[in-house]
């Protein structure tokens, strides 16, 4: 029988309830991309709720050590996959964007869906900063744009057995109605028109001299490499929080994770989505 979970949020872990007949009053979740966190924090993003992990602080200040002089930086390069944009009519700034980003997107995907799936509040720079740290150990919820997903997380077993449970795939229903519906090209194109803004979080992230389509394509690359796994993914929790068993699982990035997640069916579904969405920004072709 598959056993309800409590939803995991803030800083600390709730342990597994043990009542198998009774859902647990949740607490607001944890969320984990529109482009690549549209479609993974979306789709998936709804997973990362399950073992939410902060991005560890950093560690204490250690006392200056002089170094000797960097050399001159070398020139910056150009873009491995430029953007060509259209400039006309003028974009917000960055600064006033959310409105009309958020409007942009509502078009493509509808309102009600916007609604129930995305924030608006920094959004662009929610965007950027997502797909950024996918790669990572772990992605902050202070930059997750996207809405918690309803329900629990739900696992089968319990001490060696314990498996995240089949029917937690479920959960992702609407947001892969979302994925499924929403049209590559109309969404690729809103990249492209939105560019300079998308560019310009990602300067502010502390890259001045990279271009966030070159980190999206290699974040895509990544996220494609998410390992295909068959069966029950079998859990264990050393203390109160959820962990893979296989330690090989356990390791990998933040991004990877949130595919793991939820189900081979609806990860095999993202893939196919990443691709699209990778052929088309890695081509300079409107």
């Amino acid at each position: 029988m598959d056993r309800i979970e409590p939803t995991l949020g803030d800083d600390d872990i709730a342990s597994p309830r043990r009542d198998y007949a009774t859902r647990v009053p949740s607490r607001k979740p944890i969320p984990v991309g529109a482009l690549v966190v549209f479609v993974v924090a979306i789709v998936g993003g709804a997973a990362y709720y399950f073992w939410p992990r902060e991005t560890p602080p950093p560690p204490a200040s250690t006392p200056a050590v002089a170094t000797p002089a960097a050399p001159p930086k070398a020139e910056a390069e150009g873009p491995k996959y430029p953007v060509t944009v259209d400039s006309a009519p003028p974009l917000p700034s960055l600064k006033e964007s959310d409105g009309p980003v958020a409007a942009a997107i509502s078009t493509i995907i509808g309102l009600d869906a916007f609604a129930r799936t995305l924030l608006t509040e920094n959004l662009v720079r929610n965007i950027v900063a997502t797909v950024d740290n996918l790669p990572s150990e772990a992605v902050s919820r202070r930059i997750n744009p996207v809405r918690p997903v309803p329900g629990v997380p739900t696992t089968s077993g319990k001490d060696d057995t314990l498996t995240l449970a089949p029917s937690n795939s479920t959960r992702y229903a609407f947001y892969m109605r979302v994925m499924e519906s929403t049209d590559t090209n109309a969404l690729v194109a809103f990249y492209r028109r939105h560019y300079p803004l998308f560019q310009e979080a990602y300067v502010e992230l502390g890259y001045p001299n990279k271009y966030f389509n070159d980190r999206l394509v290699a974040v895509l690359d990544h996220l494609l490499a998410t390992p295909d796994t068959s069966g029950p993914i079998m859990l264990r929790q050393p203390k109160v929080l959820l962990e893979y068993a296989d330690p090989t699982l356990e390791e990998r990035s933040a991004g990877q994770k949130i595919l793991l997640r939820i189900g081979k069916e609806n990860r095999d579904k993202v893939k196919v989505k990443l691709r699209e969405i990778r052929a088309a920004v890695a081509s300079d072709r409107p």
